[in-house]
């Protein structure tokens, strides 16, 4: 057990870039790859992961001080700053319980899957703290391990569902077979976004609407093009920022550069994945006669997606002015501005990349992630502190657009934290009611309608 735990802690200090090849070739070398594939697959993963985290972290940097700019000029004092998924990560493998969380998440997906009940092979370990963290507020609240443990139960099943239903979209729309994206950051938004598109489907102006980032590009000619919309947007932002000229057109050349790398970063997934995928249907025909197995990867295989990259920053600055505007809000958005890509990412596939309801959608989810994010901001900032995170001296409180500012995340440890002898059943009955939606109604409607298009 010291060995595992020592290999296993040596990972996490390592980070995704270190464990996501590792935990590949493991993968592949299970569905029968010989080893040098199997590490040649982990190793382009890796690097591809590497290559996404530093165009992110390019993006936060350029992104970030313009974001804070523009909302500094309108002198609306917003007290819960915007600390990021990384400061969230950080109290999240800080907490007492961290272990207990992880290893009960790794059990109950392990447990699906010989019960049959998902076909989401979660390899992302990385990102289990976006369920860990939701376990480590309960707990804080409540001070019950059991129920600290039982949120984060509830957030994996919750997750690895979704997963599952959501996978052929990652199929459909992205063209990425054999993979579902397990990570919350992306998930959550489908929680909010399938509702929402049912209903706009049902108003006129957007059930007729195909305008998509390609029509755009189409009408616009050369500004249609995605270095050039890069370029225009990042002058914008830079303009509302109140920057001077040079630092106006050093924002549009890196908003720009941003639209040009990402896609050829993630295409290195592609290249790595399809060996594994490619094994893990074989595998899973041979162990479960014929079972498809999905591997579960991070959202950051999508997120190069020029729709969704464009949606994305057409979003970030609607973001920091319903910010200012929206009331009960506290939390200034700033870090996690450059990952607003993961939070708009299925809600790109959902709507097959309709722009108008892109925005729209896009637009309910941020809205629902900075009054969530507020109502949370207390408790995640005495987590922070009681962990001995140093917090910046010009922040009463900190938040982020993950932890539990994320819908499914707040929903889930909100019926665990209030009144959790009403809160729990309630959501295990909505749980169970979409359960058995996407499951039984809606596979019957799929089914009807394969059948009326044979005959």
């Amino acid at each position: 057990m010291k060995v595992i735990m020592s290999v296993f802690n040596f990972l996490m200090a390592a980070g995704p870039t270190v464990m996501l090849p590792v935990i590949i070739t493991v993968i592949g070398l299970i569905f029968g790859l010989k080893i040098t594939r199997a590490f040649k697959s982990g190793l382009t993963l890796g690097i591809g992961f590497a290559g996404i985290k530093l165009i992110l972290d390019f993006m936060t940097t350029n992104v970030g001080p313009a974001a804070k700019a523009m909302v500094e000029r309108t002198g609306v004092q917003l007290d819960a700053l915007d600390v990021g998924w990384g400061s969230i990560a950080a109290v999240t493998w800080a907490s007492p319980i961290i272990a207990l969380l992880v290893f009960a998440i790794l059990i109950v997906n392990i447990i699906l899957l010989i019960l049959k009940r998902t076909n989401t092979l979660d390899v992302d370990i990385w990102n289990y703290h976006h369920m860990a963290i939701v376990g480590v507020m309960v707990y804080f609240v409540t001070k019950s391990v059991l129920l600290g443990v039982g949120a984060s139960v509830v957030m994996a099943i919750i997750t690895f569902k979704i997963s599952d239903w959501s996978q052929p979209m990652v199929e459909g729309f992205f063209g990425i077979p054999g993979v579902s994206l397990p990570t919350v950051s992306a998930l959550s938004s489908l929680v909010i976004a399938w509702p929402l598109n049912w209903l706009l489907d049902r108003i006129p102006l957007f059930r007729k609407s195909t305008f998509t980032i390609k029509d755009a590009q189409k009408y616009l000619g050369f500004f249609g093009d995605s270095m050039i919309m890069g370029l225009v947007i990042g002058l914008v932002i830079g303009v509302l920022a109140g920057f001077d000229v040079t630092q106006i057109f050093q924002l549009g050349v890196s908003m720009s550069a941003v639209l040009v790398l990402i896609p050829k970063m993630t295409s290195l997934f592609m290249e790595g994945l399809m060996p594994i995928s490619d094994a893990a249907q074989k595998w899973s025909q041979a162990k479960f006669k014929g079972r498809r197995l999905f591997i579960g990867l991070d959202a950051a295989v999508v997120v190069g997606n020029p729709d969704v990259i464009t949606t994305a920053l057409i979003i970030i600055p609607l973001t920091i002015a319903m910010a200012l505007v929206l009331p009960g809000n506290r939390v200034l958005p700033f870090a996690d501005l450059a990952v607003v890509p993961f939070r708009v990412a299925m809600v790109v596939a959902l709507t097959r990349g309709n722009l108008l309801k892109n925005i729209v959608i896009g637009l309910v989810v941020t809205a629902s992630l900075l009054w969530c994010g507020t109502a949370t901001a207390p408790v995640l900032t005495a987590i922070a502190k009681s962990v001995g995170i140093k917090l910046g001296a010009n922040s009463l409180l900190i938040s982020s657009f993950a932890a539990t500012a994320m819908i499914q995340s707040y929903l889930v440890f909100l019926a665990f934290t209030f009144k959790p002898i009403i809160g729990i059943p309630i959501l295990l009955l909505v749980f169970a009611g979409a359960w058995y939606y996407f499951e039984g109604i809606k596979k019957i409607n799929v089914e009807n309608m394969k059948e009326a298009q044979t005959n």
